[in-house]
């Protein structure tokens, strides 16, 4: 098992909703913190404010799905983007899996409250976003900068 991974979702869903979506997604039953069914994915959902208000929690993950491909194939599922730690150090970069399945690097701005990290304000990882510049790493991912349409990526 891999641990833990923490995604949030672009629009509030039902935990109920996350839970099936990511046991379609896994082949494997999911069940809620307080089930703990033998062989099942642990997950938690609950709600922040900001443009990903749906935060997913699985424990135990698998070790034999990378978590973007889960990420993606749950987005797909719940037809909403999915935003998924990426490789780097940078606090602000996140890999996005869009609804059709697409992971691309982004930044979001991160705020702590009460309930939680909100995440508000995505926009793609060009390589000439501030962002970029205060935390190297971005152009050491394995998701490399995207160069917006106007100038090529630094």
């Amino acid at each position: 098992m891999a641990g833990l991974w923490n995604w949030s979702a672009a629009e509030r869903i039902e935990p109920e909703r996350v839970r099936n979506a990511l046991a379609g997604a896994l082949e494997r039953p999911v069940a809620e913190l307080v089930e703990g069914q033998p062989d099942a994915l642990l997950c938690d959902v609950y709600h922040v404010g900001g443009d990903f208000p749906t935060v997913i929690d699985v424990y135990l993950a698998p070790d034999s799905v990378a978590e973007e491909t889960a990420a993606s194939a749950v987005a797909v599922r719940l037809g909403v983007a999915v935003l998924v730690p990426d490789d780097t150090l940078n606090p602000s970069r996140y890999v996005c899996a869009d609804p059709d399945g697409t992971l691309r690097p982004v930044h979001v701005e991160e705020r702590e409250t009460a309930e939680g990290a909100e995440r508000r304000h995505v926009r793609p990882c060009t390589g000439a976003d501030p962002a970029c510049a205060a935390h190297p790493g971005c152009h050491r991912s394995r998701w490399r900068p995207v160069a917006a349409p106007e100038r090529p990526a630094a």
